[in-house]
């Protein structure tokens, strides 16, 4: 997990390079946020979980596997 470089304390600006790298942390992680939504919104057992932490990636992958297969039979359809 990588976490965006925090401005500093004293008021300056952070440095180009910095905010360039917040500026790709940003639009990398709305994907990641807006793909795990439609998982969560579509599957409701990954809402509320209690599995062990070791099968909770096996059930994932499942579902965004059924949605993708799901998405892509519906849009034939239409």
């Amino acid at each position: 997990i990588k976490t965006p470089i925090k401005q500093p304390t004293d008021g300056s600006r952070l440095a180009p390079d910095n905010r360039a790298y917040n500026r790709l942390l940003r639009g990398l992680r709305w994907q990641g946020e807006r793909g795990f939504a439609i998982l969560i919104g579509r599957w409701k057992t990954l809402r509320h979980t209690n599995i062990s932490p070791r099968r909770i990636g096996d059930i994932v992958a499942a579902a965004l596997h059924l949605t993708h297969f799901e998405y892509k039979y519906l849009s034939e359809s239409c």
